[in-house]
């Protein structure tokens, strides 16, 4: 076994709790709706990069490429300094929603290299300018910019051309849960020798400021001091004691440790005097401006760092070391850097890591196992500490002055027993530092194979009663927490299930029996809240699918009417089917659940008519595909845009065997009775003699049963439309939306308004939602996930009987599992080099596939440019689009879903 393994073991039993400390400090804690104390709610403008040096947070740090413990007490990340630019580098700049041409966007280059599930190691690596940083031009430029036009990057600065740049590598990892080792190399990549300066910095996060909202023991001010040259306690009340000691710099001295206070430069920030001349910008003010009476001669604090100004040769690297350790555990003093304490540990974790890796990916190729392990790192750092607490936030902090206007009707007041205090899987640790319920749960997919207990305990957390709203709703993200998200948080508890063991005896049904019942309340919730009328038919806003519609699909309609949403119809159809498998597998142990899988199938038959035969009738039979429609009280309108909301129906497909139904004799009665007597449902139901699967046991054919949205006839059509490369198939993957709307784009008039739909391959060219968001034409992972695994599940139905043109006219048939192969292999090549050594993602960035110093490190956009393939949105969205793994494993045949023996066609990562 894997020494990680082991590391997992112990943690989970508490033995040792190895994830006490990781990667859980923010990246952008600053213009976050956690922050946010204005009245009108614009939190961008409220506390904007600017302010962040200088005021403390409420809720939470940032800070560059650091570390944390697990609530977010002590800190400790790196603070940079090339001499020239305007501010010392201690976080990650960007442009907020109103400042970037297409929303928000972080402006620099930093990557996730690698990480073990419980941090026992980590790496990652920040390219800094040796030129000044060109904050203001950033800043201009992309001002000037339209949305028809690309986003200005640091790279089209000019910054990197010469290679004057400093590449800094941090590196982390674990002697002990307690005891952290930490590494800088920062490599000259310049001709020339250049000075940086270089500050490791330790500090507390700020509980102590904020009046009658603190509660009393977070209120007692922890300290920093200094114990010897190079040498800080720190003293916590609830964290403990632990020592913080930094090794000799390029002079064999230790270097001058500073000391301030993370209190909030009142003076700059609100124009009011300091309670203390002692403030968190004091490094800023002592390197830029020799202000010495900024920090604290009496070398005491709850900030310190210690500065280091290292002179490197063109072409060299130094190294700085610093250890962080629960006091007990502290080594010998003068043993903390020596090679076999410090340099061979890096070593022995870094085979481990390596070790572990290589039980996990199944990848033989260099370059599939170097995109993996970057993926695999992206999730693992993208872990981040989130806390919110929405009651005190409407309520106000006393640690500031006082904003004009009352903030009882801001966003989220709805959500006042919203108690969030935990490290949660990100999207994205700058563009989106918050959570987002769906993203999580495809989040959860690739996390599955490599730390299947943190996978358990964060589906869980997100329907527990301090998350889940009383009314069944499970949040969506900070910016209004009563958005609706498809209903695939039941999705991914199955596939987490199903992860859990290798067969139902060994799989773990309390954690699916627990996430059962909060499921339950949700899906009630959706039948009571999105289908007003009782018909079946969903009106679940904009879904997640921002862009995807003629209009803003969370607002009245400016046709009047209602919006039958075929997406969210199909979604609803989808989680019926989960709950039946769910409650078929609890009924094993408990035969109460056999009700409540006839109550969720037949809730299915219910919409499987409503989609397709009910007022709504989302299917159009003259084009072959699935649209939404506006009901009117006489009449109904389809709005005939092909996009992703037409595949969604695919997604819903259940597999019965027959001898397995009759293990359930209650919902094998009822089920035989809805086949026999539901008008419309035979034709609706797919029936095959088929032979089982060799490990089931099964030598005899067997009768299967397929309950899908779709019949084999709408199933073939929908293909050919998804295969077709002048629609929806990209050299990349499938697009979000069809190409044919490129010449042919979609019209709407109204009111003596026009609203057009037109594919668009790249960023957003609409102020619709006014960010990054744009699912016109991009192609986006986790519905091209969704559509591969259904493929290949459908391939386990109807095998060599059903076989299509792929890509469509070219005279080419193949299975649907070789099709989801073929998918696969095309969205894996997002990732991979070309002959040329170019990575589509990264667009025409020459840099990527020509210098050494860059050709291996890979990004994880938010979504993908439909014709090139090139990167779009958050550059750093590992979240679901560490998916890549999945569809390596799938190129390398490993398909998506795997048949064991359960109630019917199981799914496993």
């Amino acid at each position: 076994m894997a020494v990680e393994k082991k590391r997992l073991k112990e943690d989970k039993v508490k033995s040792k709790k190895w994830k006490k400390w990781g990667p859980y400090l923010a990246e952008r804690q600053w213009a976050t709706v956690r922050e946010d104390y204005s009245s009108d709610g614009t939190c961008w403008e409220y506390f904007p990069h600017d302010a962040a040096r200088s005021r403390a947070y409420r809720w939470g740090e940032d800070g560059l490429l650091g570390v944390t413990d697990d609530n977010c007490h002590l800190c400790l990340a790196m603070c940079l300094w090339n001499g020239r630019d305007p501010i010392l580098k201690e976080r990650l700049f960007g442009l907020t929603g109103n400042e970037g041409n297409h929303g928000e966007d972080v402006k620099e280059l930093y990557y996730y290299l690698d990480s073990t599930p419980t941090h026992s190691y980590m790496a990652a690596l920040y390219k800094y300018p040796q030129k000044a940083y060109p904050y203001d031009h950033i800043v201009a430029e992309n001002k000037r910019r339209s949305k028809l036009e690309p986003e200005y990057e640091l790279l089209d600065t000019g910054v990197f051309d010469d290679g004057d740049y400093w590449d800094v590598r941090a590196e982390f990892c674990k002697a002990s849960p307690e005891d952290l080792l930490v590494k800088y190399v920062i490599s000259n990549r310049g001709k020339d020798a250049a000075r940086i300066h270089v500050l490791p910095t330790l500090w507390f996060r700020n509980m102590w400021s904020w009046g009658d909202n603190c509660e009393a023991y977070l209120a007692q001010k922890p300290e920093l001091r200094e114990m010897a040259p190079g040498v800080v306690e720190a003293e916590h009340m609830v964290l403990g004691n632990y020592v913080f000691e930094v090794d000799v710099d390029q002079n064999g001295q230790k270097p001058p440790l500073l000391f301030t206070e993370n209190n909030t430069n009142f003076q700059r920030v609100f124009n009011l005097d300091n309670e203390s001349p002692y403030v968190k910008d004091a490094f800023h003010r002592l390197l830029l401006f020799g202000e010495t009476e900024a920090v604290n001669p009496a070398q005491r604090g709850t900030k310190c760092a210690a500065h280091y100004v290292l002179d490197v040769p063109g072409g060299e690297q130094c190294v700085v070391r610093a250890r962080l350790c629960e006091r007990s555990h502290a080594p010998a003093p003068g043993n903390a850097f020596s090679p076999a304490a410090f340099d061979q540990l890096f070593a022995r974790r870094k085979q481990e890591a390596d070790q572990f890796y290589d039980e996990v990916i199944v990848c033989k190729d260099r370059q599939e196992i170097l995109v993996t392990r970057q993926a695999y790192a992206g999730l693992l750092w993208s872990k981040q500490f989130y806390h919110y607490v929405v009651q005190e936030w409407l309520q106000g902090d006393h640690g500031e002055p006082a904003r004009p206007g009352a903030r009882s009707k801001v966003r989220n007041s709805d959500w006042r027993h919203l108690y969030n205090c935990d490290v949660i899987s990100m999207p994205d640790k700058w563009e989106y530092p918050w959570y987002a319920s769906w993203d999580l749960a495809f989040h959860m997919l690739p996390f599955a194979s490599i730390d299947l207990e943190f996978c358990k305990k964060q589906t869980l957390l997100f329907l527990r009663e301090w998350y889940m709203h009383p009314n069944g709703q499970i949040p969506a993200y900070e910016f209004a927490f009563g958005d609706v998200n498809p209903p695939v948080h039941a999705y991914a508890v199955l596939k987490i299930y199903k992860a859990s063991g290798d067969c139902s005896a060994r799989r773990d049904q309390v954690f699916l029996a627990r996430c059962f019942q909060k499921l339950a309340l949700n899906f009630t919730w959706w039948v009571n809240r999105k289908d007003p009328d009782g018909l079946n038919i969903f009106e679940g806003g904009f879904l997640g699918l921002d862009n995807i519609g003629v209009f803003d699909r969370s607002k009245p309609l400016p046709t009047g009417g209602k919006l039958a949403q075929a997406d969210g119809t199909a979604w609803m159809a989808f989680f019926c089917e989960l709950m039946v498998e769910f409650s078929l597998i609890l009924s094993q142990r408990d035969q109460i659940y056999e009700d409540m899988a006839s109550k969720f199938f037949e809730h299915f038959v219910y919409i499987m008519d409503a989609i397709n035969y009910g007022v709504a009738h989302l299917w159009d039979e003259e084009d072959g595909f699935y649209y939404d429609n506006i009901i009117f009280d006489d009449h109904r309108q389809p709005l005939k845009i092909r996009s992703m909301v037409g595949m969604v129906p695919l997604f819903s497909s259940l597999v019965l065997w027959d001898s397995e139904t009759r293990q359930h004799p209650g919902f094998y009665k009822r089920t035989k009775w809805f086949l026999d007597n539901r008008k419309g449902l035979a034709c609706k139901t797919q029936i095959l003699r088929k032979a089982r699967s060799p490990h089931e046991g099964e030598s005899e054919d067997e009768q299967a049963i397929m309950l899908s949205l779709v019949t084999r006839d709408q199933l073939i059509r929908i293909l050919k439309y998804l295969l077709d490369e002048e629609e929806f198939l990209s050299p990349y993957g499938i697009r979000s939306l069809s190409k044919f709307h490129e010449k042919n784009p979609f019209v709407f008039s109204v009111g003596g308004e026009t609203y057009t739909v037109k594919y668009d391959p790249g960023e957003s060219n609409t102020n619709m939602f006014g960010g990054n968001s744009n699912w016109r034409g991009p192609i986006w992972l986790p519905m091209n996930y969704m559509v591969i695994e259904n493929l290949e599940r459908y391939d386990t139905f109807f095998g060599d009987s059903l076989k299509v043109e792929c890509p469509t006219g070219s005279g080419n048939t193949m299975r649907l599992g070789d099709v989801a192969r073929e998918l696969s292999a095309r969205l894996a090549k997002v990732f991979l080099p070309g002959s040329d050594g170019a990575r589509p993602c990264h667009g025409a960035d020459k840099l990527y596939s020509t210098d050494p110093h860059w050709k291996d490190l890979v990004l994880f956009y938010e979504y993908f440019h439909g014709e090139t393939g090139r990167g779009c949105g958050a550059s750093h969205q590992t979240g679901w689009s560490a998916l890549a793994v999945n569809f390596l494993r799938c190129v390398n045949n490993h398909p998506l879903i795997v048949d064991h023996a359960s109630a019917m066609i199981n799914v496993q990562p």
